[in-house]
């Protein structure tokens, strides 16, 4: 199974997918990097970091601008990337397997997942 079979989208083009051991990666999809270019620079949170759906958890940085990425449901950090917050330019090179950005347990409800889409409809939307 790839990974974008497993992985919901936001519409602010960020990901979260259910690890095995039941906690969730949250990233950036490989749309938004395509938008962003050459990524520069990247701020993550710290562990232990609690954040609602929808609130900044991160900044990314690029040769064309600095966007926002949002956490796409509600949650407490448990891990966070720093191999890709040193080298940003991983999140060109691969978004998905060693791009993620965060690792967290959910608190919200099951029902803050509802507003996300799967892949397909979320690169269906994107046209």
């Amino acid at each position: 199974m790839s990974i974008t079979e497993k992985i919901l989208c936001a519409k602010t083009h960020e990901y979260i997918y259910e690890d095995e051991n039941g906690g969730y990666t949250v990233g950036l999809t490989d749309y938004a990097v395509e938008q962003l270019g050459d990524i520069v620079f990247l701020e993550l949170p710290e562990v232990g970091t609690e954040f609602h759906k929808g609130e900044t958890f991160a900044t990314v940085e690029s040769v064309k601008a600095a966007s926002e990425i949002y956490m796409p449901v509600s949650g407490k950090v448990t891990e966070v990337n720093n191999e890709v917050a040193d080298s940003p330019e991983i999140l060109n090179e691969d978004s998905y397997e060693k791009g993620w950005l965060v690792k967290i347990e959910k608190t919200g409800d099951e029902a803050e997942l509802g507003d996300l889409m799967e892949y397909e409809d979320y690169k269906e939307e994107l046209e």
